[in-house]
């Protein structure tokens, strides 16, 4: 007999250790552990969603006549499996390769411990094999995401044309995507009702589970409300489509405040744990095309997200693990202010962000990118503490999806290897694209004085700290020369104000 080890991110349908089982022989196991749990203080409604998907997960399973085990909230995986290889005493041990990279490197380890093989199986949960992209990759200094992302399209043949072009002639619709909340007043589309689903009563178990064992982790189980099954998962993939996929692309940069989901998926939550596969959703985008319900400019936009950026982070983070979390190229070592845990601040844009992912464990890209992740690299606060907030905080967090996104995208801090520029900005970025500067205290066409935003004053002291790193960016090298021009006396000002604000705490108040 051998036992089908089921971890909490690999609900898919079409886990491959299952094709190896047999169901009449072999067992399934689950484990709910505590320490994993903790590692960081995951946010409660990322705790109930993999708790209760797995609970459901696995009575799907029995109801396809496995024999299912399940260990509910114990302390460590190896301490559990010991129990059970004590108790059934299996041949062998099928796991699919674990996600985080030093779970995986544990797993001989564990082996030993266990005193019985423990097959690992190739991940299928991406649509690019971890040695194809290291292949491609190979020893470069710099990868573009775009060379990643035509390279996949025409490998797979998604938005292609018989003769190899892309469809509508473009790779990308980036220019027709970038429309500003100040559009969206006059002459924007009805936003449709946001998706919810409402927990039954495994769901409801796990929250006041998670309620009482998991307290000081930030969030409140009791909202939670997302789906746990693979049935409801799909049932949101299929409201998107209809519903919001239409005006996805147009709108996707824009903010609103109190307006959490807009026209965006929020697929990746069930995505990233196996609920959904990156293939049907693709697929689900371009029939949607080509039945003539959704623009090219969404559709694209869409199916970019996912075998662009998702595919394109999962590559990072294996190609350069180990050590790529702690890599801090410009040297920021300011800690986190601690009202990103509760959204006191008076910048309204920060307020309104951080109460949205405090509340309900999501932000969508552009408010995780160029508002919170904007703030955080230009108060140089250290990298180790920005990701671990961000995995804190996001139900769709995990470590292969942070590391690449915080280290490379929001912070630079891997110098460049994944980004061509700093995604800074000033306030002028946030007042375009959101109506967050209307209800705050600063003004954002203020660049110094009392009322300026701090958006505007830190953009040009972030400039003014790395002018020589980034004066020869082609893409930034324009910032540093107006750096240059400015009068000494503006200058002085704009890193005096910059300096009080960040050594007063970040506006710690």
């Amino acid at each position: 007999m051998r036992v089908v080890w089921i971890l909490g991110d690999q609900l898919h349908v079409d886990h491959p250790a299952l094709h190896r089982a047999d169901r009449n022989h072999d067992r399934v196991l689950f484990i709910e552990s505590r320490q994993r749990s903790q590692q960081v203080r995951y946010h409660q409604q990322k705790l109930v969603l993999i708790f209760s998907a797995m609970r459901h997960r696995a009575e799907a399973l029995r109801a396809e006549g496995w024999k299912v085990d399940y260990v509910e909230l114990t302390g460590r995986f190896s301490d559990a499996l010991v129990d059970y290889i004590r108790q059934y005493r299996p041949d062998s041990v099928l796991v699919q390769e674990p996600s985080q990279f030093a779970f995986r490197q544990a797993l001989p380890r564990l082996s030993r411990k266990l005193g019985v093989p423990v097959e690992i199986l190739p991940t299928n949960q991406f649509l690019v094999a971890e040695k194809d992209f290291k292949a491609w990759a190979g020893q470069s200094r710099h990868l573009l995401m775009e060379n990643h992302y035509r390279r996949v399209r025409k490998k797979l043949g998604i938005l292609i044309e018989p003769d190899g072009k892309p469809t509508g002639g473009a790779w990308n619709f980036d220019s027709s995507n970038r429309e500003t909340y100040a559009a969206f007043r006059k002459r924007g589309p009805k936003l449709p009702q946001p998706p919810r689903s409402d927990p039954d009563h495994v769901t409801r178990q796990v929250i006041a589970l998670v309620k009482r064992e998991f307290p000081d982790h930030p969030g409140d189980a009791a909202d939670f409300w997302l789906p746990v099954t693979r049935e409801e998962s799909l049932r949101w993939l299929h409201d998107f489509i209809a519903n919001r996929l239409n005006h996805f692309g147009p709108w996707e940069d824009m903010m609103v405040a109190d307006e959490p989901v807009l026209f965006h998926s929020v697929l990746t939550p069930m995505l990233n744990i196996g609920l959904l596969s990156p293939r049907e959703c693709v697929e689900a985008a371009v029939s949607a095309y080509k039945a003539g319900g959704a623009p090219l400019t969404s559709v694209e936009g869409f199916v970019r997200q996912i075998i662009g950026w998702r595919e394109f982070i999962n590559g990072v983070y294996w190609l350069r693990m180990p050590g790529y979390e702690e890599l801090n190229e410009l040297q920021a070592v300011r800690p986190l202010p601690s009202w990103v845990y509760t959204g006191e601040t008076e910048l309204n844009c920060l307020r309104h962000v951080l109460r949205q992912v405090i509340a309900t464990g999501y932000n969508h890209h552009i408010q995780r990118l160029m508002v919170l992740g904007n703030f955080f690299l230009l108060g140089g606060f250290a990298p180790d503490a920005v990701l671990r907030w961000y995995t804190e905080m996001y139900v769709d967090a995990h470590d292969w999806v942070m590391a690449a996104n915080v280290i490379g995208m929001v912070l630079h801090a891997d110098g460049g290897f994944m980004a061509t520029k700093p995604y800074a900005a000033g306030a002028g970025y946030i007042h375009k694209m959101s109506n967050y500067c209307g209800g705050c205290r600063y003004r954002p066409d203020q660049r110094t004085g009392p009322d300026a935003c701090p958006f505007n004053f830190l953009y040009w002291n972030f400039y003014a700290t790395h002018r020589e790193r980034f004066a020869t960016n082609p893409r930034v090298g324009m910032m540093i020369k107006t750096w240059d021009e400015k009068p000494s006396a503006e200058k002085a000002a704009i890193l005096q104000q910059a300096k009080d604000f960040l050594e007063s705490g970040s506006s710690d108040h």
